[in-house]
This record gives C-alpha cells, sequence and structure tokens, in this order.
C-alpha cells in the first residue's frame, strides 16, 4: 500500500512508516507506508470512509495513530507542522459573519503572512470584488478560493489538501493547477485526498486497496 523507495525516503519531506489508522473501532488501514518528496504532488484515492482524510490529519497532528510513524524533514514534528505546513480541509474553515477582507487578514495574520503576501493572493484569486462581503454571502467556490489564499499569501513547504477542488468550476480547477504547480515547480509538496485527478502532475496512492 503505496510502497516508498529507498530513494524516495531519502529526499522525502515527509516519511510515513507503518501507519495503522482507527476509527472508533473500525480499522481504516495498516501498515501504510508512503514518502512525499520536494517537488512532488501525491493524489491519495480510495473508496469513502477508506481513510484519505484521516491519513491527512493524522500528519497535520490531529489524529493519533494506532501504530507506526510520521517523520518530517525537520528533525521535530510539532515544528514542522506549526511552520512547513498548510492544512486545507473539506471544510474551509471560514467565519461566516466576518467580511471576506476582515477573514482573510486574520487567517494571513495568524500564519505570518506579510501584506505582499496578502495582495498576491487578492490578485491571483480574484478575490478583490469580494472582499466587502459577508463569508456567508459568498458561493461555496468563492468561499474555496478565500480558503486558498492563505496558502499564497504565507508561502509554506508542504500543502495538504482534502477535496481542494470540489465546489469549483472548471475554470477555476485550472487557475488553481497554475497555482499548484508554481508551488511545486519552487520545490514545494502536495499531498491531496482526492476522487477526481489533480490538474497538475501527480504520483497516485490508493488507501484502503
Amino acid at each position: 500500500m503505496g510502497i516508498a523507495t529507498g530513494s524516495q525516503l531519502a529526499a522525502a519531506m515527509i516519511n510515513v512508516r507503518g501507519l495503522s489508522l482507527s476509527r472508533g473501532e473500525r480499522v481504516l488501514f495498516t501498515g501504510l507506508d508512503l514518502a512525499l518528496a520536494a517537488g512532488e504532488a501525491v493524489a491519495l484515492t480510495g473508496a469513502n470512509g477508506a481513510g484519505k482524510t484521516s491519513l491527512l490529519r493524522a500528519i497535520a497532528g490531529f489524529l493519533r495513530p494506532d501504530a507506526g510513524e510520521i517523520a518530517f524533514a525537520e528533525a521535530d514534528p510539532a515544528e514542522a507542522r506549526a511552520r512547513a505546513l498548510h492544512w486545507l480541509g473539506h471544510l474551509d474553515g471560514l467565519k461566516g459573519a466576518r467580511r471576506a477582507r476582515e477573514e482573510l487578514a486574520f487567517q494571513a495574520g495568524w500564519l505570518g503572512a506579510d501584506p505582499a503576501g496578502v495582495a498576491a493572493a487578492v490578485d491571483v484569486l480574484a478575490l478583490q470584488p469580494l472582499l466587502d462581503l459577508e463569508v456567508r454571502k459568498l458561493s461555496a467556490g468563492q468561499r474555496r478560493r478565500l480558503a486558498f489564499a492563505r496558502l499564497v499569501a504565507a508561502p509554506r513547504p508542504v500543502w495538504l489538501l482534502d477535496e481542494p477542488f470540489a465546489p469549483l468550476d472548471a475554470r477555476w480547477r485550472g487557475a488553481l493547477g497554475v497555482i499548484m504547480q508554481a508551488h511545486l515547480d519552487k520545490g514545494g509538496a502536495i499531498l491531496a485526498a482526492v476522487h477526481d485527478p489533480l490538474p497538475v502532475p501527480a504520483r497516485t496512492v490508493e488507501i484502503g486497496r
């Protein structure tokens, strides 16, 4: 199940070794090995409930594995999770009562983004017309673009994405594919749980096979 080669392990930004995860009393998977290297995108596939989201959450530090190890290129996992990872879950995690401008400023500030990074995110994701609207008045696709903005505003090397394109139309899937490819070209890495193919070249790992 997603066995990593020796060369992948040597170059990996994240190494998952012998991982076992369960939800309640149901075992999702056991003995999972996975390496994510700089400049690489990996698409996690599998049936609903196979454990794709749970794997991402375990790497992000939100779930404790039953067994196995999650190691980072930075020696300290807590430091790596705090400074090297971006998490974008299936739910956007946005506050509906805030205006989009306020929500972006809050999230970007929390992540240490500078004004130039925020301006770049607004430009690349065409958010300017949305900034004075309350988040709850945005469409699902607009909310996803706003959520994605923090990844652009505050660059971090590893993106963990859970169904990142679900609410987006073809135009914005393509546009975010360009953003993702630019991230990879700079040496970043992407691990994404998906049902549809990623819009960038990606290695596929099937969960629960």
